[in-house]
Order: structure tokens, then C-alpha cells, then sequence
């Protein structure tokens, strides 16, 4: 349209305004002078790697999980389907306090598989490996959308006539399957990756927020606020900030391939 309608305008503008106003405050009342310092701290630099560490482990778990279960939901017809789907994305909107009483429900040491393993000495609840699994839980339906989308996208003939050239079906999900979906791999994965490092309420419930063990950068900035340090708290939400930024903006630029 040469000219769009200027009511479409107008309240395009208070959608940006009401998105980037708070935004805007970050930024504005963000002390520079003293970011350096609130990043060279012993207890922010911890927080820091924990939540890469977590985060990146939840996203590789994510990847062996979700890649196959992706594969699954765009091939394989079958019974309940939709079912599956739903509780694929239902993390999504689930709010991820209600995921991490779910999963210590589950797998807490009194939960429906928690009392097993506790007996076999795994120990999920308020440590590490309960970090990484609360947010592949949440993370996970990410991926498994975006590579889901991508496998769709792929013609099913290249697939049929590496079959009928003798390729075994494995070798066919590997070498034709999987190349011609990277692009969706990578952005699912990109994804997945940036919503596991943002994570707050279910690690929180299901992990706890224990110092050097458990807490991340998410709840290291909750833990600033409460404790009055709003500057530091500012300081690392304009960190997580930059992080979810620069990954939207690749994937829209790179991935996505919407200019």
C-alpha cells in the first residue's frame, strides 16, 4: 500500500512505545560508570557461568531429544498426534513456576520417578542436573517447533529417491534429512539456547537458588533486587538483555531469512 491508513500507524506506535519503553528505562537508568565493576564481581562472574553452563547443557540434551521427536511429528502418522503436539508446546505457556512444582512433583524425592532414582542415589531437586533438566523442560518446545517447521519444508522426494538408490533409512535421516533442515536445527537450537539462559521460575522452584550450585543469572538479578542493589541488578538484566537481542536479530537477519 503507497499510503497505509493512519489509525494502522498510530496504534503500531503505542504497540513499539509499550515495548520498548521499558526497554528504555533499563537503558536509561543503567550505571555505566560502574558496569565493570558489577561484572568483574566474584558472585556475578558465578552466576554467569552457571547459567552458560546450564544452559548450554540443556540446550545439547534439547537437541538429542527434540531433533528425533521433530522428526517424529512432521513423518510419522499416528494416533494421538495432535495429543503430543500439545504437550510438546504446552511448556510455552505453561507459567514456569506451575512447570517446576510439576516437576518436582514428578521428580522430586517423593515425586512419581523421583522416589526410584532417589534410591538409585540420582539426585534432581536442588542441583545442577535439576538446573539443566527444569530448562530443557521449558526451552525444548522451541526447538521442536522450529525444526519441526523446517523438516516440513523438506521435500519428502529427495528422502524417497535416497531410498530407492539403497540408503538405509538412518543414513537417509543423516545425510539428506538433516543438511536439508540445519537452518531450522540451528535456529530452533539458537532459540532453544536464549530461553534456557533467560530461565527464572522453574529452575528456581524445581532447583533452587543455592550460590555457586544453582543460581543462575536470572536469579542472581532477582536476588540484587530484593537485596537493594538495584545497579547490579540493572547492570546483568542489560547483559540477558543484549544476549536476547543479538539472537532474535541473527535469526531474523541469517535463519529466518526475513529482511
Amino acid at each position: 500500500m503507497s499510503r497505509p491508513p493512519r489509525t494502522a500507524l498510530a496504534v503500531a506506535v503505542v504497540a513499539v512505545v509499550l515495548l520498548a519503553l521499558p526497554l528504555a528505562g533499563l537503558l536509561w537508568r543503567a550505571p555505566w560508570s560502574e558496569a565493570l565493576d558489577v561484572l568483574g564481581r566474584h558472585e556475578a562472574r558465578q552466576a554467569l557461568r552457571l547459567s552458560l553452563v546450564t544452559s548450554l547443557a540443556a540446550t545439547a540434551v534439547a537437541v538429542v531429544l527434540g531433533v528425533p521427536l521433530a522428526w517424529v511429528q512432521a513423518r510419522v502418522d499416528y494416533p494421538g498426534r495432535s495429543l503430543v503436539r500439545g504437550l510438546t508446546t504446552l511448556p510455552m505457556v505453561l507459567p514456569p513456576v506451575v512447570g517446576g512444582v510439576a516437576l518436582l512433583l514428578a521428580l522430586g524425592r517423593r515425586g512419581i520417578a523421583g522416589e526410584p532414582l532417589d534410591a538409585l542415589g540420582i539426585h534432581l531437586p536442588f542441583h545442577l542436573a535439576g538446573a539443566v533438566l527444569a530448562e530443557t523442560f521449558v526451552a525444548m518446545p522451541f526447538l521442536v517447533l522450529a525444526v519441526e517447521g523446517a523438516l516440513r519444508s523438506v521435500d519428502p522426494k529427495l528422502e524417497e529417491a535416497a531410498r530407492t538408490l539403497g540408503a538405509s533409512p538412518w543414513k537417509v535421516f543423516r545425510t539428506v534429512t538433516l543438511p536439508l533442515a540445519r537452518p531450522g536445527i540451528v535456529a530452533g537450537a539458537v532459540l532453544c539456547w536464549a530461553r534456557a539462559l533467560g530461565e527464572f521460575g522453574a529452575t528456581i522452584t524445581f532447583a533452587g537458588n543455592l550460590p555457586g550450585e544453582t543460581q543462575t543469572l536470572p536469579l542472581f538479578v532477582y536476588v540484587r533486587l530484593e537485596a537493594g542493589d538495584t545497579d547490579a541488578a540493572i547492570v546483568l538484566s542489560l547483559v540477558l538483555l543484549a544476549v536476547s537481542l543479538a539472537v532474535l536479530v541473527g535469526l531474523r537477519d541469517r535463519w529466518i531469512g526475513v529482511r
